[in-house]
């Protein structure tokens, strides 16, 4: 005889009962957040939390279908709560427009939810509220999209692994000499532009210079001699050793000195460096009276389709490089004496001068150039995001949530959505949960990494800055020497260690072999670094992880190598999904990747490598449900990779 069980709707009525009264996290109210909402409510969720810091763009609106054109810069938190009422009345949603990272959201604000949701589009934030959940001891669903590849994975203390248990690989960058000297594919322009429009108009960084690099190792030339040579230019293109900013400032922001500064002075003065040019073409400069007498009709011939993905010619692009340079400048001289703009791919005037100068460059350095369509791709990272993959997801994310709810964490898995099914003819495959990684810097039970590093020449503000926030995604590190006296290097309380900043580690008795205690109370969260000195890094090398904590990911194999789906574009740099192994660049989900996954890999053998990238021991064999390669992904609004 069967027993009737009690249902409410299609769910048995003891899980009904706690879906409806459980209170639960939505990290992100973008395109996996929209439809994760959506379907919240019309699952039965009553209590739902949804924080985004993010307002809504005009682009959002062809797969954010909570949001409406007359919706556009309001806050997205608060605008998918106001929709997604009108499905359920009933609901309870309380909306933040806020940063996850904000120290007001601490551990004891996550223990009030049964279950967190992470919708979100960046790693920062992805590894904040991984370790967040993990101090907290409450389960985390992360997800994540990419094109129409996806990701669903659920993480939960002590069982499965964390999300920063598996190398992630550092976002792609380019040599200083290759950008500012030797270019030799349109990304390295493109990043160029970006770094130019900073150094005009944002926040400079001497990271981020765009001049000849004279300390370039590859040219080994005699700048005595170049002196003489370079005849470039008149008076007021001439090189001057001052920063961008200041010399663009003394002209007014001339777009014309701009232009032969950029595309004529400083291209001849790379001429000077002879060595350079013995092997690749040299570059050929613009002059700007020059190009205003050889206007060509092709602009005015570009026939049919979208503007964007037009390619202008040369006199265009100088063109659009004057007008956005004028209406930038306006722009930061209303905004009064030290303001700063800060560049946006969806901000008109700013893309107009990444895509004006990037194509400029490339034109120089003899690269065929790329429409703005192309070039905002590159330079946002963008993966198209597509939205019947996030609805996708966002499904997956509530079945799996309903299996935590009924305490079945062993039922739970990560979901793999495919581009084209795999050999057992499946879109979605799924695979069994990793238990954590003994290694893991975050989740291990004594978190412990050794970083090499030239401890006289290491400032406190690079250890608080670049390897304990960037490297390491601390928020507020307190850091102190284990020195038997509890030196304090770094606090987290303003106005206690600022004077520390500009001092090296040695001033401070650190050596090989010194050990430091990182703790992030925020995070409730802390990590012993090991001190590995040397005086050998490599070049613009500043430090390096070393051991066994995940640091970076194997390279993937040559013959998946171009395999990339960023727009159909090979020059492209942005990033994917791999058949072989991710690598990342923005983020998102499990896996970082470049490249584009095969559907017939196995899924556990792709994470087992991972693991096994240093050791070289062959890959154990593992339980699998099925065949499948990982899928990287980021989320929701433009997109690129993903853990």
């Amino acid at each position: 005889r069967q027993m009737a069980l009690a249902l409410v709707g299609p769910l048995r009525k003891e899980l009904a009962d706690s879906v409806s009264s459980c209170r639960v996290l939505v990290v992100g109210a973008g395109g996996i957040g929209c439809e994760l909402l959506k379907n919240l409510v019309l699952t039965g969720f009553r209590n739902i939390e949804v924080i985004d810091l993010d307002t809504i763009d005009v682009s959002n609106l062809n797969r954010q279908f909570l949001f409406q054109k007359k919706h556009v810069g309001k806050s997205k938190a608060q605008v998918a709560k106001e929709s997604v009422v009108q499905f359920c009345p009933k609901a309870n949603i309380t909306a933040y427009h806020d940063s996850i990272m904000n120290p007001d959201y601490s551990v004891e604000f996550f223990r009030n939810f049964a279950l967190v949701m992470n919708a979100l589009d960046n790693r920062a934030a992805r590894n904040h509220v991984n370790r967040m959940c993990l101090a907290a001891d409450i389960p985390l669903i992360e997800s994540g999209t990419a094109g129409y590849l996806g990701q669903v994975t659920i993480i939960k203390k002590g069982l499965t692994e964390c999300y920063e248990c598996q190398p992630k690989p550092t976002q792609k960058t380019f040599p200083g000499c290759t950008i500012r000297n030797t270019p030799s594919e349109p990304i390295h322009c493109i990043v160029w532009a970006k770094y130019l429009f900073n150094q005009l108009f944002g926040e400079e960084d001497a990271d981020q210079e765009v001049s000849p690099d004279t300390a370039d190792p590859e040219a080994a030339w005699d700048p005595s001699e170049a002196a003489a040579r370079a005849t470039a230019s008149e008076q007021d293109g001439d090189i001057k050793r001052v920063s961008t900013k200041d010399w663009a400032r003394s002209t007014g922001y001339d777009p014309v000195k701009l232009f032969n500064k950029l595309f004529k002075d400083d291209i001849m003065y790379l001429l000077t460096m002879d060595k350079l040019w013995r092997k690749r073409k040299a570059p050929l400069p613009l002059e700007w009276s020059e190009l205003q007498k050889q206007v060509s009709l092709v602009e005015e011939m570009l026939g049919g389709g979208l503007k964007d993905q037009h390619v202008l010619g040369v006199y265009g692009y100088s063109q659009l490089f004057s007008e956005s340079v004028k209406t930038l400048s306006s722009q930061l001289a209303e905004r009064g004496a030290g303001a700063e703009l800060v560049w946006d791919k969806d901000d008109p005037p700013a893309m107009d001068f990444v895509t004006a100068a990037a194509n400029l460059r490339m034109h120089v350095f003899s690269m065929n150039m790329k429409s703005r369509f192309d070039i905002k791709s590159m330079a946002g990272n963008i993966i198209p995001a597509i939205a019947t993959t996030n609805a996708v997801i966002a499904g997956l994310i509530v079945l799996e949530a309903l299996k935590v709810l009924s305490g079945d964490l062993d039922q739970c898995c990560t979901i793999f959505l495919n581009k084209q099914p795999n050999p057992k003819k499946k879109l979605l495959v799924p695979c069994a949960l990793d238990p954590p990684n003994l290694n893991c810097y975050v989740c291990a039970s004594k978190p412990e990494v050794t970083v090499r590093l030239n401890v006289s020449s290491t400032m406190i503000q690079t250890l608080q800055d670049k390897i304990l926030k960037e490297r390491f995604g601390m928020v507020a590190p307190d850091v102190q020497i284990e020195d038997g006296k509890g030196t304090i290097l770094i606090s987290s309380e303003e106005g206690e260690t600022e004077g520390n900043n500009s001092k090296f580690l040695s001033d401070f008795g650190i050596r090989n072999g010194s050990r430091l205690q990182a703790d992030d109370f925020l995070q409730d969260y802390t990590l012993l670094v090991n001190v590995l000195h040397s005086d050998e890094l490599g070049k613009d090398m500043e430090f390096e992880v070393v051991g066994d904590a995940p640091d970076k990911a194997p390279t993937p194999s040559t013959q998946e190598e171009g395999k990339n789906i960023t727009n159909g574009n090979k020059d492209s740099a942005q990033p994917s999904t791999s058949s072989t192994v991710p690598t990342d660049q923005d983020d998102v989900l499990i896996v970082d990747s470049d490249e584009e996954p095969s559907s017939s890999s196995d899924c556990g053998a792709l994470k087992r490598k991972l693991l096994d990238a240093e050791t070289g021991e062959a890959p154990a064999k593992r339980q699998r449900l099925s065949q499948q390669q990982h899928a990287d992904n980021e989320d929701d609004d433009d997109l690129i990779a993903l853990d």
